[in-house]
């Protein structure tokens, strides 16, 4: 890993032109030889950071952090999995939330990948983002240990069965190109931190380093570096949200940095996405906010003998909540708990439901302001 990163470039697979059926040994190392900071994408920089920092500082008013990141990174898990075709349900990863025994696959795979975030979140506070942090990361999204590629035959198509793009191959080579990777997003500190994301996902994507899940991984990895540089101080950015509305062009400009080394669209794509995301995603934490201090008043005039702060904030972190979620919360014993849940039910903050043998406590309002597009809530 410490030698040089020119070998990128001294063995070519294919002699150095690129073809969408040969393993792309040829890949460039980091930084690329364009100018990568043009007018128009260090103005895009400047608002696109200005959006992350306010999203900074709605989500520092929200008291209890959980309550952000125990529903948030389930609406980006339940995204980022259905660009990869692994479809489930905000409701049913909501449900399957603190126990996925009963989960079909597809629910289990998605709450492996907020759990990946979020270990990958703490995994901050000890090591630096690595290829280490890749690997953990990629593990835990699949359930099983994922290393780089040891063998050849990893290779991106269609539907049709038609071959677009096929990565580096030999784990030496490849371990050589994440270690490159790596300095780039540590060392080239003049360039702004965002167009160092926007180029360290695309290079990241291009070494595919591993036989599966590596899109997914390169989306948490971009949580994590945003977190990284001190631009959000949570994983709360919801960017699959903008990748699966745009999917097409993110492939199409992905490929065009391969086949012409066009960077300027893909940086001004990845960074929009940022802007964007950051606009929606606080403008989602304040109405979290405006629905919390509703719901309390609301709670505080029809029932103010169950109103705790802390009970408040449950329903909040767990819009499924379970009557042993509650004692375990430290708020009641069962017997009480169970009556402060059904007299929340009794005032229209939650709904109750059997499940099996379960009886769940559902956060209605809270959980349709969660998965729709806009911030209205019918408070009554």
């Amino acid at each position: 890993m410490s030698e040089s990163p020119e070998k990128f470039v001294k063995q070519p697979f294919s002699g150095g032109v690129w073809q969408a059926d040969l393993p792309w040994n040829g890949l460039l190392p980091l930084p690329p030889a364009p100018e990568l900071e043009s007018r128009a994408v260090l103005k895009l920089c400047i608002s696109a950071r200005t959006a992350l920092a306010e999203l900074k500082q709605a989500a520092q008013l929200i008291p209890n952090q959980a309550v952000l990141t125990n529903t948030l990174p389930l609406l980006e898990a339940q995204s980022s999995s259905e660009i990869e075709n692994i479809v489930t349900t905000t409701d049913r990863l909501f449900q399957h939330q603190a126990s996925d025994d009963h989960a079909d696959p597809a629910t289990k795979e998605a709450l492996r990948y907020s759990q990946a975030l979020l270990e990958g979140f703490r995994s901050l506070a000890t090591h630096p983002l690595t290829t280490r942090t890749a690997e953990e990361v990629c593990s835990k999204i699949k359930g099983t240990e994922m290393r780089v590629r040891r063998l050849p035959g990893t290779a991106l198509a269609r539907g049709t069965g038609e071959v677009v793009y096929t990565p580096p191959e030999g784990e030496a080579l490849l371990r050589e190109m994440l270690a490159n990777w790596e300095r780039f997003l540590h060392t080239e500190t003049d360039l702004d931190p965002l167009v160092r994301l926007a180029v360290g996902h695309y290079q990241f994507e291009a070494i595919h380093p591993f036989t599966d899940g590596n899109g997914r991984t390169g989306r948490i990895l971009n949580s994590l570096f945003l977190i990284h540089e001190g631009l959000i101080t949570l994983p709360i950015l919801y960017l699959s949200r903008y990748i699966i509305e745009t999917r097409a062009d993110y492939y199409r400009l992905l490929l065009e940095v391969t086949c012409d080394s066009n960077w300027e669209p893909w940086l001004l794509y990845l960074i929009q996405g940022v802007k964007e995301t950051a606009d929606w995603t606080r403008a989602k934490i304040e109405a979290i906010r405006r629905l919390f201090e509703h719901t309390s008043g609301h709670v505080r005039a029809r029932r103010s003998k169950i109103y705790s702060h802390e009970l408040l904030s449950l329903i909040f972190e767990l819009p499924y909540c379970r009557i042993q979620n509650v004692v375990e919360a430290g708020i009641a014993k069962r017997q009480a708990a169970s009556r402060y849940l059904k007299e929340l039910v009794e005032i229209g903050v939650l709904e109750d439901r059997t499940v099996g043998r379960e009886k769940l406590f559902i956060h209605l309002k809270y959980l349709q302001l969660l998965t729709q597009e806009d911030d209205f809530v019918a408070y009554e």
